[in-house]
């Protein structure tokens, strides 16, 4: 990689402020990330604005057994199309592409909004998600397209700022619709940002011809597919609808090991492979993609079901619930920012992700032991600890990623990191959220009927309505948990915090393992030039 970058700025000129590389001297790059700025904030918010929305959902629309797949699907569709946007951005260019994704987001949220069952809404969100995809990855190619990477720290700082900033609005805007028109104006709303993001993409984004042909992995691209949907299914499902013997997930995960197995077979006999097995020669991209599937398992573990948390344990509405996490983003929002703008400085970045992975442990391990008689100042403070650290993390290993390859490659190689952080995100929310739903149903199962029996004669009707297969458990809200007789109301609140918070605590050592790897980090000077 060194040999490319000297060759490459052999040819520019002494004056360093200059533009260089391959972006025209033109190029307005102010409008163009405020383009990319908008495409990373409807993702984000579609990823969390649901948060606070899912118990009134499923009062709604019913399926409680299926409340996980709102979430999950929408991660799994949009972790598919990571590196299938990556690999034909570099191919044919980024802004069609960018287009594209906009209108895909734009669709799934109308069929969102007018969704009848929950099922419907599980179909929207996944086509949601393969918008979202294009929309993440390409942002992030793009700024390399523009900025040369001493100066991008600032921007992908900016970029980690809007994510967090976007995951304090989702739950609260969620919320804010829950509580006032509908939870459907969480999809309403998309319209509008989608359509100036639409606007200024078509008319302002102009970006450099980079293709290096048309041709398709169709076979990896296959094999991708199957082997991700297979492995999130047997997370989703083992444990849970099935039994981790049943032949379902037996199948599942056979399918899982075979296409995986063939992918990697056949990328490296293609002549244009979707994610080429030589970017893993390069040290800082096989540690920083090993951590952020790490990262992503724990963050995305975390925050998806928080805000539900918040809502049944502590008793607050949705808007409440998502003003709650507000002290994780704060947290995020600014170490991102003041992060990004030290690396700009300095050129130095290795220990803040080594720093950020240890204070992420801390924080997780601080939330696995919440009890539900806490307050919410103490819930505050340990959520803070955790976007503190995840502050320190998240788009600098993007930037370490784009740093070590050329930008000719850095659509496929920026794809590729996502795509492994998203499998982790996916993988972890999935898992979470089965194991949530499945503890859930087994502690009240066990501690309903106990409670119901301290009531006396009336506590046999409370507890049939309670039962296995009821509608009163299947559709359960805060609403209707406020209104239940204290007995039972304790049950259902101690249930819902025991089935959750302790699961948090097996993934401690996960992020330890990934301080482990990014120790190892080479801290390689940050290029000075685009290309």
């Amino acid at each position: 990689m060194s040999d490319t970058s000297t060759n490459d700025t052999s040819t520019i000129a002494t004056d360093d402020r200059r533009p260089t590389g391959p972006a025209p001297a033109s190029h307005n790059v102010p409008l163009v990330f405020t383009s990319l700025l908008l495409g990373m904030l409807i993702v984000s918010l579609g990823q969390m604005i649901f948060a606070t929305a899912l118990p009134t959902i499923v009062a709604d629309l019913g399926g409680v057994d299926k409340m996980s797949w709102v979430i999950t699907v929408y991660l799994l569709t949009m972790t598919i199309g990571l590196p299938v946007y990556g690999k034909l951005g570099d191919q044919i260019g980024r802004k069609p592409l960018f287009v594209a994704a906009i209108l895909l987001f734009l669709g799934g949220s109308v069929l969102g909004a007018l969704s009848w069952s929950i099922d419907i809404l599980i179909v929207s969100r996944a086509i949601q998600g393969l918008g979202g995809g294009g929309l993440i990855v390409l942002s992030q190619a793009i700024v390399a397209d523009v900025v040369p990477a001493r100066q991008r720290s600032r921007y992908m700082g900016v970029m980690g700022a809007v994510f967090g900033l976007s995951s304090i609005l989702g739950p609260l805007l969620g919320g804010f619709f829950t509580e006032g028109p509908g939870w459907r104006w969480a999809l309403w709303f998309n319209l509008p940002i989608c359509l100036l993001t639409l606007v200024v993409a078509v008319l302002y984004l102009k970006l450099p011809t980079r293709g290096t042909g048309r041709s398709t992995d169709w076979p990896g691209t296959v094999l991708m597919v199957t082997a991700t949907t297979a492995l999130i299914l047997v997370c989703s499902w083992a444990g849970n609808r099935y039994t981790w013997t049943d032949p379902v997930i037996l199948g599942l995960a056979a399918l899982f090991l075979i296409c995986a197995a063939a992918f990697v077979l056949v990328e490296l006999r293609s002549p244009h492979p979707l994610i080429p097995m030589t970017l893993f020669a390069e040290r800082n991209f096989a540690l920083s993609t090993a951590a952020g599937l790490i990262i992503g398992v724990a963050m995305f573990g975390t925050i998806t079901y928080l805000p539900t948390y918040i809502q049944m344990v502590h008793g607050l509405g949705p808007t409440d619930a998502g003003l709650m996490m507000t002290p994780m983003m704060a947290g995020m929002m600014g170490t991102s920012i003041v992060v990004g703008n030290i690396v700009s400085r300095t050129g130095r970045y290795k220990w803040y992700p080594v720093v950020g992975t240890v204070i992420m442990s801390v924080g997780l391990w601080l939330i696995s032991s919440l009890e539900a008689a806490d307050t919410l100042l103490h819930l505050g403070a340990v959520l803070f600890v955790f976007g503190f650290g995840l502050g320190l993390c998240m788009q600098l290993l993007v930037l370490i990623v784009q740093n070590s390859f050329p930008v000719s490659m850095v659509g496929t190689a920026t794809a590729s990191n996502n795509f492994f952080r998203q499998i982790g995100g996916t993988l972890g929310s999935a898992i979470v959220g089965s194991l949530f739903v499945s503890r859930l149903a087994d502690l009240m199962g066990d501690r309903i009927p106990a409670a119901a029996s301290a009531m006396g004669p009336e506590g046999a009707e409370v507890a049939a309505s309670f039962a296995e297969g009821s509608g009163a458990a299947n559709s359960m809200s805060p609403e209707i948990l406020a209104g239940l007789p204290g007995p039972l109301h304790d049950a259902i609140v101690g249930s819902y915090n025991d089935a959750l918070v302790p699961i948090f605590l097996v993934v401690v050592p996960l992020l330890l393992i990934a301080t482990v790897l990014l120790l190892f980090i080479r801290e390689d000077p940050l290029k000075e030039t685009v290309d």
